[in-house]
């Protein structure tokens, strides 16, 4: 009730039977509430890390020499495992390494085929397991492990709406996994490679969406390069038509606090501005401890920046009107009518949720409220901006699609009196890809 409409399983933590007693929880507070809920599952991915020290950590100086290796006993002050082949093949002298998220940095000094010698950038502690990026090179690694693979069957076997295949660095990484998921839940590629950066276009075109993954990003680029990476990504999502999530440390402060910063506030407003469709809380909700206050905080910004009327002018400046299909034609003249007339929400029928996608892709000024005969379809649109799903397995035909629409505007809390809503849908109903009609009705109140 605090605002969320999609819930995450981690697959870095915890345990597959965790996962499958958080996925039942949000099934039964999905229909106690009577709205359907998004569950994804976020892959780990090729994670790279160190191996372990004899004494569980060491301290080096700046400038100390260290070495990386395949030997897999317990590292000390000179040396430590690094069981990736892959990074042996691929680093040069002069690129850097980055352990624990770039709190450690070194520069590669020697490279040969079983070690690596390296000059630490910072003074600083190494402890056990901690993670490695490499951001100069491309490392020829698949985006799915042996247990990303199983976390995939486990989630589609599970029922889940999205998976997010972490890591991704090129288009091929996407094609690889939607082999594996067919047409069984969506699939959104993080952003959190700067070589995704090359194959982008190709990339949105594959995934069913994005997620721009800030953590282990501003590890591998420059921070200063996010934000304006973050607001490129967004317009190359939105003018695909596909969803983008904000992530990482949006409300990084709530973890021990019952309110976030004024910065904090500022990012997540930014996001909205920008365009995007989703904003994600990770620790917060997590391991923090105020859960329920960062999610009505989110909430909060969000409705607020929504409400903004300097809102709608900057989505129009960076939308799309899309290609030349009848349901971008449709979007196009939903987007000039929402302009021209008082709107309390637009319905849209679909059954495949493409129709209610494309529309929100306009960014009109009133919500969307979606009807759709699956419930899967209702579940996998919680992603998208302004979208209300309603899975209605009574939907009916011209005569009685009105009262349905009138009375579920009602329920939902949509409706306004003086307001006129507009219905898009298509003839022969039910049928993928039939949406050609537009419909303007002031219904009696």
């Amino acid at each position: 009730m605090a605002g969320a409409n999609v819930f995450r399983l981690n697959a870095s933590h915890g345990t597959q039977a965790d996962h499958a007693l958080t996925y039942e929880r949000v099934r039964r507070v999905s229909a106690a509430l009577g709205r359907p809920l998004g569950v994804l599952l976020d892959l780990q991915g090729p994670k790279l890390r160190i191996g372990t020290f004899a004494s569980g950590s060491i301290t080096l100086a700046a400038e100390a020499p260290f070495c990386f290796d395949l030997d897999p006993s317990p590292g000390d002050e000179r040396r430590v495992c690094l069981p990736h082949p892959e990074i042996f093949s691929a680093l040069q002298p002069g690129d850097q390494l980055l352990v624990d998220d770039g709190r450690m940095a070194f520069i590669a000094t020697e490279v040969g085929p079983g070690s690596i010698r390296v000059r630490a950038l910072r003074s600083g502690t190494l402890s056990d397991r901690k993670g490695v990026n490499v951001p100069s090179r491309a490392l020829s690694l698949s985006a799915l492990s042996g247990k990303d693979r199983r976390d995939l069957q486990f989630g589609l076997d599970l029922g889940v709406d999205w998976i997010a295949l972490s890591f991704v660095q090129r288009v091929q990484d996407v094609i690889e996994a939607r082999e594996l998921v067919q047409q069984r839940c969506l699939l959104m590629a993080k952003i959190e490679k700067p070589g995704a950066l090359q194959e982008i276009e190709a990339i949105i075109a594959a995934a069913d969406g994005i997620m721009v993954a800030r953590g282990d990003l501003g590890v591998e680029m420059p921070m200063e390069q996010v934000p304006s990476v973050q607001k490129q990504l967004v317009r190359l999502a939105r003018s695909a038509g596909k969803p983008v999530v904000i992530a990482t440390q949006m409300l990084e402060s709530m973890i021990g606090s019952p309110c976030p910063t004024r910065a904090e506030a500022s990012d997540v407003a930014t996001a909205v501005y920008d365009g995007a469709d989703a904003v994600m809380l990770s620790a917060e909700t997590a391991s923090g401890r105020y859960p329920v206050e960062a999610v009505r905080a989110m909430d909060g910004i969000v409705r607020h920046t929504e409400s903004d009327s300097l809102r709608q002018p900057l989505m129009q400046a960076i939308g799309k009107d899309g290609e030349s299909t009848t349901t971008d034609v449709l979007g196009s003249a939903l987007r000039r009518v929402s302009e021209l007339l008082p709107l309390s929400a637009t319905v849209a029928y679909t059954a495949s949720g493409a129709t209610a996608m494309r529309m929100a892709q306009q960014r009109p000024r009133s919500p969307v409220l979606c009807l759709t005969p699956s419930t899967t379809v209702a579940q996998r649109l919680t992603m998208v901006w302004g979208i209300h799903p309603h899975a209605d397995t009574a939907m009916a035909g011209d005569t009685r699609t009105v009262e349905r629409a009138t009375r579920l505007l009602h329920e939902q809390a949509l409706a306004e009196p003086g307001k006129a809503m507009v219905l898009v849908c298509g003839t022969p109903f039910g049928l993928p890809g039939s949406t050609n009609q537009l419909h303007v009705v002031w219904p009696s109140f």
